[in-house]
């Protein structure tokens, strides 16, 4: 099997956002390229989704809510929590009624 070199240009942010989740997965950039250009050629198909922005809308309801919760935020109507403890148990009351 004959080899190429591919070099490719990244800006630094993104290479900074990038390099430590690869190393969570253990993986080189090589080896994460190298699967996303397998994977191209085994199905034919770009294995990234571009569809997310389609049919993204809410429900009347949770529209409204939102727009509620906007309202109530602009008018300093909202609780602080200075711990995650504070918040869960905040949570776990008003899940209970």
């Amino acid at each position: 099997m004959d080899y190429t070199n591919f070099n490719m240009r990244l800006d630094n942010d993104l290479r900074g956002r990038v390099y430590p989740i690869l190393e969570q997965y253990g993986l080189t950039p090589s080896q994460a390229v190298r699967m996303f250009f397998n994977q191209i050629a085994q199905t034919g198909k770009i294995p990234l989704s571009f569809d997310w922005a389609e049919n993204q809308t809410l429900t009347p309801k949770a529209a409204a809510r939102l727009r509620q919760t906007e309202q109530e935020f602009a008018n300093g109507e909202f609780e602080r929590f200075y711990s995650l403890d504070e918040l869960n148990q905040a949570i776990k009351e008003s899940s209970h009624g």
